[in-house]
């Protein structure tokens, strides 16, 4: 039975992690409608240097047991396991049939709101300003315009810090604030490059690679840590208000998935080539180029689906 449920826990993750490697989608979001986002938060706030101790004090096996080790280790698996295979995948899909990714995409996160928002269990002012605040917050943060990231060190842990805490909360995507502060490129690219480096036995590189993502982990442990124990305390003390604000993030984040995009301002990637790096959305009317709205309904419709077998799968899982 613990197998089984491992096994479970690791495609949720590989789940998670495609969510997360893509710029505007939350893994926070696959983690809540799967059923395990609670228990994840919880799982990391009661991880502390007592940990250590306990290894050598009540051994292994009684260790994992009490910080629920196994849970979060078939988690981290599966997620490893989606960055690492979909990374190039999602990126060219992403650049040769971005409206009809798109498209899909906003159907997933638009069951998603619907899905969270029914978690709300009382209705009164508060909650409705909460998703106001949400949504308002998170419109903005998909029309911001992408920082330029400084190569230091610092920069890449303080990077860390903040995509691990968007890509615990449900509607904010860890991956594009990775865009906004201008480090999606160095860690999805560390990524990548650290696979062909050790291919190609080119050690030097494999350490500069390496050396990114460990400052980028740090980041993210710090992070998780500081921000597991508020979300732990707003479940227990504030449950709907939470809930509100993040379905008010969930809607704001929309805007960043909506197909039809007219690109403002372009950038030049690291291969020369003119990317687009600054868009807004319009009426697929205005589009400049083939809208497709049958394929970007029926793909929209099929995310929306989607999102709808997953929590009946969840529902299943925890009868």
């Amino acid at each position: 039975m613990p197998l089984k449920k491992n096994i479970t826990t690791a495609i949720k993750g590989m789940l998670m992690g495609a969510a997360d490697v893509v710029p505007g989608v939350s893994g926070g979001t696959i983690a809540f409608i799967t059923g395990i986002y609670e228990e994840l938060i919880k799982t990391i706030d009661g991880i502390d240097l007592q940990l250590l101790k306990d290894f050598f004090k009540i051994g292994v096996k009684n260790t994992f047991v009490k910080y629920n080790l196994s849970f979060l280790l078939s988690l981290v698996i599966g997620i490893a396991i989606s960055v690492l295979s979909l990374s190039k995948l999602l990126t060219y899909l992403l650049e040769t049939y971005p409206v009809l990714l798109w498209s899909f995409f906003f159907g997933l996160v638009l069951a998603s709101v619907i899905y969270i928002g029914k978690q709300i269990s009382k209705w009164n002012l508060g909650v409705v300003t909460a998703i106001l605040l949400g949504t308002i917050a998170s419109y903005y943060i998909t029309i911001a315009e992408p920082l330029g990231s400084p190569d230091s060190w610092w920069y890449i842990i303080f990077s860390g810090f903040i995509a691990i805490i968007a890509m615990i909360l449900p509607g904010v995507s860890g991956a594009f604030l990775l865009l906004l502060l201008g480090s999606y490129k160095t860690v999805l690219g560390s990524i990548s490059g650290l696979m062909e480096a050790i291919a190609a036995g080119n050690w030097s590189l494999v350490w500069d690679y390496l050396s990114n993502l460990l400052l980028f982990a740090l980041g993210c442990v710090v992070g998780l840590k500081v921000f597991s124990r508020i979300l732990t305390w707003l479940f227990e003390n504030q449950k709907n208000l939470t809930l509100a604000l993040l379905t008010g993030f969930m809607i704001g984040s929309l805007n960043k998935l909506w197909p039809w995009k007219e690109v403002i301002k372009y950038r030049t990637n690291s291969h020369g080539i003119q990317v687009p790096f600054l868009e807004k959305s319009i009426s697929p009317l205005n589009y400049d180029g083939d809208p497709q709205i049958v394929y970007v309904c029926l793909l929209a419709l099929l995310g929306f689906i989607l999102i709808l077998g997953l929590e009946r799968w969840a529902n299943k899982k925890q009868i």
